[in-house]
């Protein structure tokens, strides 16, 4: 343990020198304020004593500023050393930062017991800091896992609302166009009655690796919307360019070429998906509608034979 004596009075620095290092406690001296504040910032020492009465820079001032020099979280424990026992000085010295003080001369039994009470704050104050370090983690890691989608580890629908209402709200600032893409796995019922769920569920993680792989700018984003259905969205996108990547995710599922014998569409696993894309104009409904066009253009593809990609209607004058 290191602890900074500010004294200006070499007698009283030398006695609390020798004091300190009776007690196993490394002891750091500085004749003024301004020397103080220097080897506070070098040596970051785990306690201060520190005189009031010092010419130059007194002790309230050096206790303001070492106060302002401790990072975020930090704590050093600062007791003052003083012959003024006003109440009026004890409260100026607590509002200047410092925690303690003891009465000059400094008795050897009042300086080991104020300092060991610090070293016991101080070290439960770091317990406590990294408790509360550890409880941030584990609810950081609590809130990604509740975004998650369990099984193929790309985000679940509850985060999907999220960023639809986030993007929805971004796309009316900047004018921009905001596309979905709806995405459902051709006769998957069939696929599990005939692989099993287990291979259902490597198919479903085989479209989310699709998914993560064809995606290639930030802002876009992929979700399990539900069952065998997932959702893309595709900031600042047209139909166009959305209708691009719709198909271009068809064809990468298909080149994966994961056997589906139970299949009217092809021997293996396809996709069919839904496109729309509009250029917001109102907070309300937060994407409400661009979902709902998505999805009938899905069943579009549908019904129309599946592995294939369709487009919504136009759901405002501005859609493009």
């Amino acid at each position: 343990m290191k602890a900074l004596i500010i004294e200006d009075t070499l007698t009283s620095l030398t006695v609390v020198t020798h004091q300190l290092e009776k007690m196993g406690i490394t002891p750091i001296q500085a004749r003024s304020g301004e020397e103080g504040l220097l080897l506070f910032e070098e040596h970051r020492p785990d306690i201060v004593l520190l005189d009031i009465m010092m010419p130059g820079m007194d002790g309230y001032e050096v206790a303001r500023r070492i106060r302002s020099i401790e990072r975020s979280g930090e704590w050093t424990p600062i007791i003052f050393l003083t012959g003024l026992t006003g109440d009026a000085d004890l409260e100026k010295g607590i509002a200047a930062g410092g925690d303690d003080y003891l009465t000059k001369p400094v008795s050897e039994v009042v300086l080991s017991a104020k300092v060991r009470a610090m070293q016991r704050i101080v070290q439960m104050r770091y317990s406590l800091l990294v408790l509360t370090r550890k409880l941030d983690s584990a609810n950081q890691e609590l809130q990604r896992l509740s975004s998650i989608d369990g099984l193929t580890s790309i985000a679940n629908r509850r985060q999907f609302d999220e960023v639809l209402g986030k993007e929805w709200r971004r796309a009316i600032r900047s004018q921009k166009p905001l596309a979905l893409l709806m995405i459902d796995v051709d006769a998957f019922k069939q696929y599990n009655d005939h692989y099993g769920h287990q291979g259902g569920d490597d198919c479903l993680k085989m479209i989310a690796s699709v998914l993560r792989d064809q995606l290639k700018r930030p802002s876009d984003f992929a979700a399990r919307f539900g069952g065998e259905e997932f959702a893309v969205l595709l900031p600042e996108t047209s139909v166009e360019g959305a209708k691009l990547v719709a198909e271009s995710l068809c064809e990468s599922v298909r080149a994966c070429k994961m056997p589906h014998e139970a299949s009217g569409v092809m021997p293996y696993v396809t996709v069919s998906v839904g496109v729309a894309s509009c250029l917001p104009e109102s907070a309300s409904g937060h994407g409400a509608d661009l979902i709902a066009a998505a999805d009938k253009a899905l069943y579009t593809a549908k019904s129309e034979g599946r592995n294939r990609v369709s487009i919504a209607d136009d759901l405002s004058p501005h859609t493009s």
